[in-house]
Formats: C-alpha cells, structure tokens, sequence
C-alpha cells in the first residue's frame, strides 16, 4: 500500500505508527522532499521509533508522543499484556479486563493537527477501534485536505465509518484487493482504503 499511494514529496500522516514500518516506509517513498509524521502514544513504541529515525537521518520522519481521538484532552490509554499493536485509547478494542497496564496520554484531534503540521497528501490510520473518533474530528481536514486514507475499521466501527467517509464525497475499497479486482464498497471493511472523489 505504500508504494501504491506514496509518491516523491508527498506529507504522509501514520496515525498509531507502532514501530513505523508505514512510516518509515512511506518517508523512502516521500524523498527528501516530503515528510512524515508518526504518531504515536506508548513511549516504549515512541523509544523504538525515534531510535530508527537516529538509524535513518536520510529518511524524512517526525515522531509526536501523542493519541489521536476526536477532540484535545486527556485520555486513558491501555497497554495490551502481549502484542502492542493492539493497544487502544479507552473505548477501543482493549480495557480493564484485557490490559497490562494503563496510562493517562493527551489526545489530539486531526483537525487540531492540521493547524501545526503540514497537511497530508495520504493519511493512515491504525487505532484498534477508536477510528471513527479519529475521523469524527476530522471535519476540516476531510473537507479542506481530501487526503487519501488508508484506515483499519473494525466491525462495529464499520457504518459510522461508512456513513463520516461517504458524507465527505469519499468513495471505499477493500484495500487487500490488488487495484484492478477493487469495486466501491458500500461498507468499510476492515482495511478500508478511502479515495476523495474530487482528486486526481
């Protein structure tokens, strides 16, 4: 998905970069002439991240230690007992039951975002189940920006995906389709790639 939608001199924003293979990825794709942005609260992950943007000058990445959710506040954030990858603010996939440890993070929105970093051309965003909180403070950057999204939806996040997204002029595909197999979807799917249909 990074070579297909990342091109020389584009801003990519890796919403929950993990340990940043989109991000990293993406800035090998974007050049010296673009820039990504990797967000991402866990402070272990964060280590991880900035210790590869040491490894990497060449590769064009900034790191912000923060969650993204709909609005600026402070948020409660789970750690998940095995894979981080799953970890999630409250709200998503993880909680009490079901978490190592949790942590209060400060949450920003995408709109808040836009206002202090360049804007995106691509967008990813990978927050085990809080996607629809992302997107629902996102009004401005989905109606002014139009980047290309690439999201992970989970099932019950699915319609209110659908319906943020297609209220926006987007259109959906299943991004584990190669291109030529993809046909609009009238549902999110679990890696749901998002076009804005008033962009080349």
């Amino acid at each position: 998905m990074v070579e297909e939608l990342v091109k020389p001199g584009d801003v990519v924003w890796d919403i929950g970069a993990n340990v940043g293979l989109f991000a990293f990825a993406a800035a090998g794709l974007a050049g010296d002439r673009g820039k990504v942005l990797a967000v991402e609260p866990d402070t272990w992950l964060v280590d991880l991240l900035r210790r590869s943007a040491r490894l990497n000058p060449e590769l064009p990445v900034d790191i912000l230690p923060v969650a993204v959710s709909a609005s600026v506040e402070v948020s409660t954030f789970y750690i998940a007992r095995r894979l981080r990858a799953l970890n999630s603010l409250a709200g998503g996939t993880l909680s009490d039951d079901n978490a190592r440890e949790k942590q209060l993070v400060m949450t920003i929105s995408l709109d808040w975002l836009l206002d202090h970093y360049d804007r995106p051309r691509v967008l990813k965003i990978d927050v085990e189940g809080v996607e629809a909180n992302v997107l629902s403070g996102a009004a401005r950057l989905l109606r002014e920006v139009r980047p290309v999204i690439l999201c992970e939806v989970i099932g019950r996040n699915a319609d209110s995906v659908t319906r943020m997204l297609t209220d926006a002029n987007y259109t959906l595909y299943d991004a584990e389709l190669r291109p030529a197999k993809r046909v609009p979807l009238s549902r999110a799917s679990v890696n749901t790639l998002a076009l804005p249909n008033d962009v080349d």
